[in-house]
């Protein structure tokens, strides 16, 4: 898995939140939020979007930081 998946997924477990639920707040399909935490990378409005439910940087999505914060 890429930083960027297993990040995603940790931060949604962590708010003990479905798959489906992830889909319905990034207004997309179940299937193409699965897609993200396997293997796909996001599209960059979809990145951010992510990045501001989360309040973590975009950085921290894709693994070019260990620093959740925003800066």
């Amino acid at each position: 898995m890429s930083f960027f998946s297993d990040r995603v997924k940790e931060l949604r477990k962590e708010r003990k939140m479905t798959q489906r639920q992830m889909a319905n707040v990034l207004g997309i399909t179940e299937r193409s939020y699965q897609r993200y935490e396997a293997e796909n990378n996001p599209n960059n409005e979809t990145l951010i979007k992510l990045a501001d439910y989360f309040d973590v940087s975009t950085d921290y999505l894709l693994g070019r930081s260990d620093n959740p914060r925003r800066q």
